[in-house]
């Protein structure tokens, strides 16, 4: 799969294929989100925050692995 069959999500923070994807018109403009991150938001309170908990713990791992590779790689 190559970046141009990808697209940012601006919700979830990673890349998708397009078929996976749905562009949504924002006060900034056309930004891609996944089908994922919008049919959660048509679901109840709880799941919605649960599955926003788990998009930040995602997001969170891979920040710490990034910092770990960038660190253990100046040694």
């Amino acid at each position: 799969m190559t970046t141009t069959d990808t697209a940012y999500c601006y919700h979830c923070g990673t890349h998708h294929p397009k078929s996976e994807m749905r562009q949504i018109t924002t006060k900034g403009g056309k930004r891609w989100r996944c089908i994922k991150s919008i049919e959660a938001t048509k679901r109840g309170t709880a799941e919605r925050d649960a599955f926003g908990q788990r998009v930040s713990a995602i997001n969170k791992a891979e920040a710490q692995s990034k910092a770990r590779l960038i660190l253990n790689a100046d040694r």
